[in-house]
Parts: C-alpha cells; structure tokens; sequence
C-alpha cells in the first residue's frame, strides 16, 4: 500500500472544497450502511486505516492535484498566483476549489512556456510589462495600450459580432507575444466555473505573460475582461479578477478597459431621464450596448463612475443582467449538444489561442519539445496533439 501521510489526505479533500460526505460519495466509498463512507475518509485523515492504490488514484483525479503531492510528508505551501483582487462577500469553497485548479493547471503550462522561450536562439522582451503605475492615471494607460496594441475603435466596431470584435482585439494582443486562454471549467460543463467566482486572471511575466479569461461569461464581455487583464500587465499586477471592483487596483483596471472601449464622449450620447426606473435604465443600456458590441455590464458601469446612476442603481442592474445570462447560457448550451456544435478540436483551438498553438508548433517541429511535454501545455492527450496542430499556418511567426 502507498505510504501516505494522512495530513495530506485531510489537506488535499478540504482544498478540493468537499466535506468528508462529499468526498465520500464522489469516491464511491460505500457498503451499503449509512455513513460508512464518511467513516472511511475520517479513519484514512486520522491514520487508522492506510489508503489503497486504487483509491488514491480515486483521489488524485476527485480532489484534482497530482499524484506526486499525495506523497509529501506534509501539505506544501500555496503556489504564488499573485494577489486575490475578487471581493467575494459569499465565498463558495467548491467554487474556490475549482479556480485554484485552473491556476495551478495554468501555472504550470506558463513555466513550461516560459523554459521553452528562454532557451530559444531570439527570446522575447516585453517592455510594456509593467511599464506603468497607477499613480500614472488611466488616460495615460489607455493611450499606451492603444498604442501599442494597435487598438482602433473603429475597426474593433465594424465587426459584425461581439465575437468577431473580441477575435480582432485577441489577434493584436497575441501578435504580441501574450497568450490569451479561454478557460471557464476543468473539461466538462459539469465543472463550469461561476462567472461570480472569477472573471480572469493575469501572469504579468516579461517574458511569457498569460491571460485567461473565464468563457462561461458573456462573449460580449470578453473584450473588456481581455482589457482589464491587459491593464494588469501593464502595471505588472498578476492576479485573479472577479466579484465586485472595490480595491484600488480593480477599479483602476476597469476604468482603463471602459475608457478604452467606450470613451466619455460617447458615453454622454446615451442619455438616461433622472425620474427613470430600473427596467427603462435597462432597456437604454441593451440598445446602447448592442449597437456598438459592447457588454451591458459595461455600460452600466461607465454609467454609474460617471455619476449618472447610483451605486445601489448599478448594483441591482448587474444583478439583473447577470441572472438574465445566465438564463440565457442554459438554452444556448442545451441547442449547442442537440445541434453537435463544433468538434473537440476546433474548439480546443479557440480556447488556446494562435499564440500558443504557434510557439508549441515551433519548438515541436526544431525538436526542442516532445510530444508528452506539448500535450501537457496543451492541456490534451499526446496523440491529440498532431490532430490539433494538424493546420496550416500556425509555424509560421506573425507579421513584425
């Protein structure tokens, strides 16, 4: 049998978010009588009993960390992830659970990344990384990410979808050498984490920064979470965004992407009447945003920083808007599993991005990279992998 610290066990489960009943009916630990399961895993936490191999592979996948850290003498110290900017006044430990695994999972694809690009003949510098401090104001943020990203707000509006316009913003912001991923669950709906739980998060590395954006949110609110992450990196704050902005470097983060998608000028043409009420608000917000591709959390938002709105305003508003998409998101889904959608790899490819599809290509084809370390940047199987990279282009390094 393994030779596993119990502590570990213990350790492991309570970070997985799941009580000892949870555990227990997720590692199927039952023998017919009740609460027999729960006495299994308090007799494995409490060293009275020794944990079989079978079952601590069991628990290698339910509580989602690697075999290895099972055999520890004791449970290691958190991994730096950079700072917690999410106000979450009912944290859900499940929840939790599941955006640490993301963390973790995305960690250490970026510390593979960032080996591979240190060792290459030409590695890359990225002086906007952290280029600019809060103290600097959020027009001269806006302006240097304009700049040089190459952002136009009119071409960004002359697409035809929220998707499209997010697509164009993700393509200039890869071209320069940021890997933009779409992570929202730990490979199956099942496993959806709540918009509320986290919005995205920033690796603010000069050499291989990373920025993930959590797709169970509204695609018309990827841009401006794609912006808010990038005004991160700008002033070289990693970390993980959600909730509501009440620190100093949530609501500066979020002041840059609103001014960047919609500036003053053009939020003062939507014109909201004092005595007008929440569904009117509303319905104003909706036209307005839908017009220019924008999220309506957005425009609420700019809304109430400008004055126009009250916060309590704003806050009922955005929790209406968040239960209308999630009501929304479930039929959505439900026609996409009817209809079969697009295949595994299509849709991998959207959530990994051209950027790190390119720079693991690369390193495959110069044999710097063997196919079990791409899979595991990849994040699928190593004979996926050929499948996935199967398409033409992605060797080829983009236009300077």
């Amino acid at each position: 049998m393994p030779n596993i610290q119990p502590g570990i066990l213990k350790w492991a489960r309570e970070k997985a978010g799941l009580s000892q009943a949870e555990a227990a009916r997720k590692l199927d630990l039952k023998d017919g009588r009740r609460g027999a399961g729960s006495e299994q895993i308090t007799a494995l936490e409490e060293g009275m009993a020794q944990v079989t191999r079978p079952l601590l592979l069991k628990m290698v996948k339910v509580y989602r960390r690697p075999l290895l850290t099972f055999y520890l003498k004791e449970p290691p110290r958190e991994g730096e992830r950079g700072q917690d900017f999410r106000n979450l006044p009912d944290r859900d430990p499940a929840s939790d659970a599941l955006v640490d695994a993301v963390l973790r999972d995305v960690k250490a694809r970026q510390s593979m990344v960032r080996s591979m690009l240190e060792e290459s003949d030409d590695p890359p510098s990225m002086p906007f990384i952290g280029s600019c401090r809060i103290e600097d104001g959020v027009d001269t943020v806006v302006a240097s990410i304009r700049r040089t990203v190459g952002f136009d707000l009119t071409e960004f509006r002359s697409q035809d979808t929220p998707d499209a316009a997010f697509a164009l913003l993700r393509s200039k912001v890869e071209a320069m050498g940021i890997f933009v991923l779409l992570i929202g669950n730990l490979g199956s709906h099942h496993s959806a984490i709540p918009v509320k739980a986290f919005r995205g998060f920033a690796l603010a590395d000069k050499i291989a920064p990373f920025i993930v954006i959590n797709d169970q949110d509204a695609k018309a609110a990827w841009s401006f979470t794609l912006l808010h992450e990038l005004a991160h990196l700008w002033i070289g704050a990693s970390g993980v965004s959600g909730g509501r902005a009440e620190s100093q470097t949530e609501k500066f983060c979020n002041d840059v992407a609103s001014m960047t998608l919609l500036p003053p000028a053009e939020l003062s043409q939507l014109e909201i009447r004092r005595e007008a009420g929440e569904d009117e608000i509303l319905g104003r917000i909706g036209e307005f945003a839908s017009d220019r591709l924008l999220s309506r959390r957005l425009v609420a938002y700019r809304l109430f920083r400008s004055g126009v709105i009250s916060e309590a305003t704003w806050n009922r508003i955005v929790e209406r808007i968040e239960v209308d998409n999630q009501r929304r998101r479930v039929p959505q889904r439900e026609a996409k599993e009817k209809k079969g959608g697009p295949n595994f790899y299509v849709v991998r490819r959207h959530r990994l991005g051209t950027a790190l599809l390119r720079v693991v290509a690369e390193n495959l084809q110069e044999g710097s990279l063997t196919p079990t370390k791409a899979s595991r940047v990849l994040g699928i199987k190593p004979r996926q992998v050929p499948v996935l990279l199967g398409t033409g282009g992605l060797t080829s390094r983009p236009a300077a």
